[in-house]
């Protein structure tokens, strides 16, 4: 009976059964392409937060004695057991975690017995200190002039009022090139560009100096470029005036109907981000598409104004409400994977980093700064690897330093066999030539100030 029945009813429509394959607009929800390239870099700046984190803790441990060592940051040492146990607390670190790190990258922090406390103490090494002052140098050189355009263009993103919270900005203060004591050194030194609120607000300041193009926006220019560059005879303006530069990641799959639907978005006029748009009437699907593609801009806009054109996705969601975005940001950038990656490397999946694509190629930045070439200093160092490091030598005359170390003899011995090896299978270092011949290894070279 069942077959009979089933047998009298009409076959599916194949216009019914492939209506949303056929749709020319661009799906809400998309699943997340990986591009690795862009995940290798998280993978390094993994271990530069780490890096700074300890730094911090290190300058946090020796600031009550810090000003009679004097030398600056890369001559303060402090006992390891102390750096430890702040690691435990503050960062929340396993208990081998720290001393772990700090043997991985000898070439950033040295660990040394102390010669009057008989303690085992940790602090930069020369070159690590001199990556970190060529960084503050660059964003010192920046400061005068692109810091300040930054942080004003920034502003100007947040019509009508033009103003942002400066504990939001200052979150995001590294991301800009701004100095850590941006409130004093950008804001109130230029009372005539900022204005400091009393309730926490810093406003833009109208001046006539401004530049014409202070409100022009980084997608814009490099349009009018590439559309200079690579105009071809018969092509119309109207295909390249709206449209973003877009790159998928590898793997991505673009059917026929997607591809139309890029192509209407990238025809879809839109309002500048600079521009206010707080009257507009949005009750209508073409208004509200047209301020999702400008919500779009608005994020490229502020990735763009970025030293290197990425930030947190949690600090860009402080900046949701003066960009036009929607609550469900991550979900809204998911939609764009042609212009945007989501990275989720660097801290279990609970860090989420927003890349502009437009501004890498294969994991390397197009136009590279000052400032990011410092960094860059710092990230090598970083990613040397340990066993150019020459430990045997460096923890000859330690003593218990190693138990320290662990946090108790059990934890040296595993630390001593993970980097050194045991008795049965010695690990070989690079150095260990040098050691025989009698000359001074390159890593302990780095130690004389």
């Amino acid at each position: 009976m069942l077959r009979r029945i089933a047998a009298l009813r009409p076959p599916p429509s194949p216009r019914a059964a492939t209506y949303s394959s056929k749709s020319t607009s661009i799906p809400q929800k998309q699943q997340r392409v990986r591009d690795h390239a862009f995940d290798g870099i998280m993978e390094v700046q993994k271990r530069v937060r780490r890096f700074h984190a300890l730094h911090s803790l290190l300058l946090y441990a020796a600031a009550p004695t810090a000003g009679s060592r004097g030398g600056g940051s890369g001559a303060v040492s402090v006992p390891f057991t102390h750096l430890g146990a702040l690691a435990r607390r503050q960062l929340r670190l396993a208990p081998l975690d720290a001393g772990r790190f700090l043997l991985r990258h000898a070439h950033a922090f040295h660990l040394f017995l102390h010669p009057v406390h008989r303690m085992l103490h940790a602090r930069l090494t020369p070159r690590a200190a001199a990556a970190l002052r060529a960084e503050a140098e660059a964003v010192a050189a920046a400061l005068p002039s692109a810091s300040i355009i930054r942080l004003r263009k920034l502003l100007l993103l947040a019509p009508p009022r033009r103003r942002l919270r400066l504990e939001h900005i200052h979150l995001l203060r590294r991301d800009l090139g701004l100095p850590d004591d941006f409130a004093e050194s950008v804001i109130q030194s230029n009372p005539s560009l900022f204005r400091l609120t009393p309730d926490g607000f810093v406003e833009f300041l109208p001046v006539p100096t401004d530049p014409p193009d202070l409100t022009g926006a980084a997608v814009e220019r490099a349009r009018e470029r590439h559309y200079r560059e690579h105009r071809a005879p018969g092509s119309g303006e109207e295909d390249a005036r709206f449209a973003f530069p877009i790159r998928f990641p590898p793997g991505f799959k673009i059917g026929k109907y997607f591809r139309i639907a890029v192509w209407k978005w990238q025809r879809l006029p839109y309002a500048s981000p600079y521009a206010d748009v707080s009257g507009h009437d949005l009750r209508s699907l073409e208004a509200q598409r047209r301020m999702e593609k400008r919500a779009v801009a608005a994020v490229h806009e502020l990735l763009s104004l970025t030293v290197e054109k990425r930030t947190t996705l949690e600090r860009l969601a402080l900046f949701r409400e003066a960009l036009g975005v929607p609550k469900k940001i991550k979900e809204f950038l998911l939609k764009y994977q042609g212009i945007f990656y989501i990275s989720t490397r660097g801290n279990q999946g609970k860090l989420h980093t927003v890349f502009l694509r437009e501004a890498y190629y294969k994991g390397e930045l197009l136009e590279p700064n000052e400032i990011h070439e410092a960094r860059r200093k710092l990230e090598e160092l970083l990613m040397i690897s340990p066993q150019k490091a020459n430990l045997d030598r460096m923890f000859t005359s330690m003593g218990r330093g190693w138990d320290e170390l662990g946090g108790g003899r059990r934890g040296g011995a595993v630390l001593r066999d993970e980097f050194l090896g045991n008795g049965g299978g010695q690990k070989k270092h690079a150095d260990t030539h040098g050691a025989d011949s009698g000359e001074d290894s390159s890593v302990e070279s780095l130690y004389i100030d």
